[in-house]
């Protein structure tokens, strides 16, 4: 499953990346593999995504989200 089917309030762990550019930039920002991720919400038209990773609050777009394959 990717981050990016996930609804407010369903958690899942970091498995792997497909896109190895944007791999890079997700793990500068604390989304390492093995790492919990909560998604807080939504804005109403869908993008972009509020989710907790490594102790904070990060934002990230449809298709940053769905380059993260979740547990």
């Amino acid at each position: 499953m990717k981050l990016s089917q996930l609804e407010p309030g369903q958690s899942g762990i970091i498995k792997e990346f497909t896109d190895l550019e944007m791999s890079i930039k997700l793990m500068e920002m604390g989304c390492l593999p093995g790492e919990s991720i909560v998604v807080e919400r939504i804005a109403p038209l869908g993008d972009p995504m509020a989710i907790t990773v490594s102790g904070y609050s990060l934002s990230l777009r449809k298709h940053e989200a769905s380059t993260i394959i979740m547990q």
